[in-house]
């Protein structure tokens, strides 16, 4: 009977160790960054979507200055890019939402300093694109969120002159644009994020007095009420850069100062406290990059490098406390497009 009574106490002790080696290995997977198999193609100021837990790389700016149609599609559990049928227009700094399993491509530019407003729809399903409804404000370097179904275009310019504070929302049922409520900050190559049905418009540059300046401003937009109140500045001043959200977090990642050099540097906000907290630089330090989340991990795409180069290079960030017990915003992308996508 003794010899019974000690072999359940080694068992539970075996158990314990078991959970607590389990626990640490956890703890120690979380907050790091790993580099991930290369795009295709080189190139920077793309914009990226998740459907059904894939990521699709579209547009952008190839070397030479040259504006691509291209897009490739992510698998993050195989590790590789596979080609798809190419966009219609060939644009750089546009911005990507994604509605009920399809991929809205939003306004960029055709060329340096031009922006449009053409609308182009992508059905993974399908490999087919076909035309939307077009912005009523041509633009480039905008960001674009997804609140219950509706779009929201925010921000950008036209690459010369003053920035832009507009806002547009795209009702797909009734397949209009409506103008709201401007956003308190004008600028361009700014990133946007939901959580929790609000929308959170951060950094970017702007024009004051003919000098362009990057910002740290964050803008919080509630669609329900068509409102925007200031919330926390970022730490880092920066535009171009790209922010995915996990766990309820937002995380600002890469970019550049305003003809500067790119930043490896990653900055998380929490939305509940507004608060920022400085996060482990990635690997490789960029610009114009795009960012999207999968099943609570980050994968960050493209951009140019520190020599202002398009480059290949993904990288996977593992956010602290993963894997989530609240299944992040990402696994609802397909369905619902509440997350935002942005060069």
């Amino acid at each position: 009977m003794r010899r019974y009574y000690i072999l359940i106490l080694i068992l539970i002790l075996v158990l314990v160790l078991g959970c607590l080696l389990m626990v640490s290995t956890i703890s120690l997977a979380g907050d790091k960054w790993v580099e991930k198999a290369d795009m295709m193609t080189a190139r920077d100021s793309l914009s990226t979507s998740v459907v059904n837990g894939k990521i699709y790389a579209i547009g952008g700016w190839l070397a030479g200055d040259i504006p691509t149609d291209i897009i490739e599609e992510y698998d993050p559990v195989k590790d590789k890019c596979t080609k798809k049928t190419n966009m219609p227009t060939a644009r750089w700094c546009l911005a990507t939402s994604v509605v009920n399993g399809k991929i809205y491509a939003i306004g960029g530019g055709p060329s340096g300093a031009v922006g449009i407003s053409t609308v182009e729809i992508y059905d993974p399903l399908t490999d087919k694109w076909t035309k939307g409804t077009n912005m009523p404000t041509a633009r480039v370097g905008l960001s674009a969120c997804v609140v219950d179904g509706k779009i929201y275009a925010i921000g950008g310019g036209n690459g010369v002159g003053p920035s832009f504070s507009t806002v547009e929302e795209y009702d797909l049922v009734k397949d209009e644009w409506i103008k709201k409520a401007d956003m308190p900050t004008a600028r361009d190559g700014l990133s946007a994020s939901v959580v929790n049905g609000k929308i959170y418009a951060i950094g970017g540059k702007s024009e004051v007095a003919l000098q362009w300046n990057s910002l740290s401003a964050v803008e919080e937009y509630d669609p329900a009420k068509d409102k925007w109140t200031k919330k926390a500045s970022m730490p880092t001043a920066r535009c171009d850069f790209s922010t995915s959200v996990a766990n309820g977090k937002i995380y600002a990642i890469g970019g550049a100062s305003v003809f500067g050099t790119a930043f490896s540097a990653v900055e998380e906000y929490d939305p509940t406290t507004d608060k920022w907290t400085k996060k482990p630089d990635m690997l490789n330090a960029r610009a114009f990059p795009s960012t999207s989340e999968v099943n609570g991990k980050i994968y960050v795409i493209g951009g140019s490098s520190a020599a202002n180069v398009p480059i290949t290079t993904v990288e996977e960030y593992t956010p602290e406390g993963w894997p989530f017990a609240v299944p992040p915003e990402g696994r609802l992308a397909s369905k619902w497009g509440e997350i935002k996508s942005k060069p």
